[in-house]
């Protein structure tokens, strides 16, 4: 999808006007794409690099950075300090500590981040030091999410992961080592071969490591990955569907024992550790997101910038020229047209919002504000709501709660939905049938849209 001088213009040459209706954003995604090699499962926008390539000793990197920063030099600042920073990928942890610093550091002079805000980076065991990570929390990382996924070697091989099950305890050695307090393991189940067995074992000894936040994925077979060429959905050698739910079901009766919270379908927390940033979007807040690949949500507006580098880089060209041009423009001074490449840029509808309200709120533990719901949207929307999940919520798959935390388990016949309260999915089985739920929301709602 292209765009016009205009379009471009909407998205980064207001930032003195900033419509009284939109929040202002006080979070920032940073995608850093680099990887040793593309594991099996995934369809994020990556380059590989090799084994031997990171941070100043691979040119392609230290051109990907210098980029970067020059994007977020010329997004605008709409008025507020960051509250969290993540950098996710990708490996993030091939970037050098200068590199990271450098990214900060131009954050930090264009938005500003505010005192005490989540400063969070994705790992992978065996790409970083202890120097590197002592380098990483004096610029101010203050959370780390450790690419774990199974602690068994053959399962981290037939997923194509780079690294082995020792180097996972030397990674958190070096966590520990490092003063991270605040750090995140990554699980995946349902990889291919993967049993009931070995997913206990996995769970059991995450929990013996005891981090302070453990992230626990069912494993999504996309198309276009090795694994969407080398599997079909549901069938051998992937766990099978019922399989899949023991193993969910498993995840939250063996973590919450440990004293985790179970506070999103796939995130648990010690109390006082969820992940503020993650929290941005599961509440359908603003972001800024900034790289290759990366969503932001502005403005009531959602930008994905280009999958593919150098088409990537043409974009940041090509928002660099219409700085140039408006600036040209004021002086009185004619530009050429520019035409570059942005794969998505839209106006988000009521309509749109309501459905990422529900979507994304319901992933939560604590689900949906029924106050929000009724003061943002038409009582006849809210009803229209109430009509698709009545079904759901007699086979206890939805919950409605009252503000004190009750679980209402009567309605009289033809009842509303209460004006207060919260509206979640029960754990696990909502969480477990959320898809099936959603589509027939997304179905409904969409009717006269």
């Amino acid at each position: 999808m292209s765009a016009t001088t205009d379009d471009l213009t909407f998205e980064f040459k207001k930032s003195a006007q900033v419509a009284e209706n939109f929040a202002i954003p006080t979070s920032a995604y940073l995608h850093i794409p680099f990887c040793r090699r593309r594991c099996y499962y995934c369809d994020f926008p990556v380059f590989v690099v090799g084994d031997r390539k990171n941070g100043e000793n691979s040119g392609t990197i230290v051109q990907y950075v210098a980029v970067l920063c020059q994007e977020i030099q010329e997004t605008p600042n709409l008025g507020a300090s960051l509250k969290t920073v993540f950098f996710g990928g990708g490996t993030p942890s091939l970037l050098s500590v200068s590199q990271l610093s450098q990214i900060l550091e131009t954050i930090d002079g264009k938005f500003g981040i505010a005192a005490g805000a989540e400063i969070s980076i994705e790992i992978d065991p065996g790409t970083f030091t202890l120097e590197q990570l002592r380098g990483y929390a004096a610029a101010g990382v203050n959370r780390v999410s450790l690419g774990v996924q199974a602690f068994q070697d053959e399962l981290l091989q037939a997923c194509g992961r780079s690294h082995s099950v020792a180097e996972i305890f030397e990674a958190v050695e070096i966590v520990r080592s490092a003063g991270i307090v605040n750090f995140s393991l990554d699980l995946i189940s349902g990889l291919p071969h993967q049993t009931l067995e070995q997913w206990e074992t996995s769970l059991k000894s995450a929990v013996e490591i005891a981090p302070t936040h453990l992230s626990s994925y069912d494993l999504i077979v996309e198309q276009g990955t090795a694994f969407g060429r080398y599997f079909e959905p549901g069938a051998q050698p992937l766990p099978a569907d019922e399989t899949a739910a023991q193993m969910y079901r498993l995840a939250g009766e063996i973590l919450t024992d440990a004293g985790y919270e179970h506070y999103e379908i796939c995130n648990y927390a010690r109390d006082g550790y969820q992940c503020l940033h993650n929290r941005v979007y599961w509440e359908n807040r603003p972001y800024y997101g900034l790289g290759m690949g990366a969503a932001s949500y502005v403005q009531g507006r959602r930008l994905t910038r280009p999958r593919k580098t150098q088409e990537y880089y043409q974009w940041v060209r090509s928002i660099s020229s219409v700085t140039s041009e408006a600036n040209s423009k004021l002086a009185g001074e004619t530009q050429p047209d520019i035409q570059p490449v942005i794969e998505q840029n839209f106006q988000v509808s009521e309509n749109d919002v309501l459905l990422e309200t529900l979507m994304l709120g319901l992933r939560l533990t604590e689900g949906v504000s029924l106050s929000a719901l009724t003061a943002k949207f038409t009582q006849q929307t809210v009803d229209k709501i109430w009509c698709c999940l009545q079904p759901y919520w007699r086979l206890r798959w939805v919950e409605i709660m009252t503000e004190d935390g009750a679980i209402i388990a009567t309605l009289g016949e033809g009842a509303q939905l209460p004006l207060s309260g919260k509206l979640r999915l029960s754990d696990p089985e909502g969480f477990l049938f959320s898809n099936t739920i959603l589509a027939d929301l997304f179905s409904k709602l969409g009717e006269d849209n």
